[in-house]
């Protein structure tokens, strides 16, 4: 086998293929991704500072820049450490993997829906996500409505899936993680790194669906879809409290 080649693992619904190649990033990687989110999030809040209690267009961009910019950095470092995100990350584009991940999301949906019911009977309104409260109490045109709903749907699902169960993912397997222990691991820290620490039971719940499909296909689309639909529906709930339809808490 050549050097700076590794097998690619067999798995559920995965062919063996041709040799996947190793990177030489690890968990350095993700903690610098996670110091970019948060010094980002830092320098946002500064620069928007009071608008952020009013303006939808400035919690827009408090929102999605440090997530961009984090999904940006893990991006780089598999270019610069690595063989590129569609090697290192399972980037990948395929129609089976979107099939894929439409089932384990909509599968997801019937799980963590009545979870949260549940959760909400026994903790109370305070299981409200960071998301929700802080676009609770702002309006906005129907326009930057529809932009909150595509960043919520298909943006932030994209960029975590490439911080999370891409480059973590990834850094815990070359630490010699079994699979099932990276998806553990990923699941956690994912629930974790939201920093809504009442609802991260809930948050674990949401994350296995997503996690599975990853481990499932072994490459990050059908995680992405999965995360896509897992969002939908705070993402509308989200539309409807921008447009005025639905009360936000203020």
């Amino acid at each position: 086998m050549p050097a700076g080649y590794a097998p690619y693992p067999p798995g559920p619904g995965r062919q063996p293929g041709p040799p996947a190649r190793t990177h030489r990033w690890g968990l350095g990687a993700y903690f610098l991704v996670e110091a970019v989110f948060l010094l980002a999030s830092v320098a946002v809040a500064g620069i928007l500072g009071d608008r952020l209690s009013s303006s939808a267009g400035a919690l827009v961009i408090a929102l999605v820049v440090p997530t961009v910019l984090a999904a940006g950095t893990a991006l780089l470092v598999t270019w610069w450490r690595g063989n590129g995100p569609a090697i290192d990350l399972g980037l990948q584009f395929s129609w089976r993997d979107v099939g894929i991940g439409l089932a384990f999301g909509v599968g997801g949906l019937v799980i963590t829906i009545p979870a949260s019911l549940l959760y909400v009977a026994i903790v109370g309104n305070d299981t409200t996500s960071a998301v929700g409260e802080e676009f609770g109490g702002v309006r906005s045109g129907p326009l930057l409505a529809v932009v909150v709903f595509v960043i919520v749907v298909f943006v932030a699902p994209l960029c975590e899936e490439i911080v999370y169960r891409g480059l973590l993912w990834g850094a815990v397997e070359k630490l010699g993680a079994k699979r099932w222990w990276a998806l553990v691991i990923t699941t956690v820290v994912f629930a974790l790194a939201h920093f809504e620490f009442t609802r991260t039971p809930l948050l674990l719940v949401v994350a296995i669906p997503i996690a599975l499909s990853r481990l499932y296909t072994g490459r990050l689309t059908a995680g992405v879809v999965a995360h896509g639909v897992n969002n939908l529906l705070p993402a509308v709930s989200l539309v409807l409290m921008l447009l005025g339809v639905l009360p936000g808490t203020s």
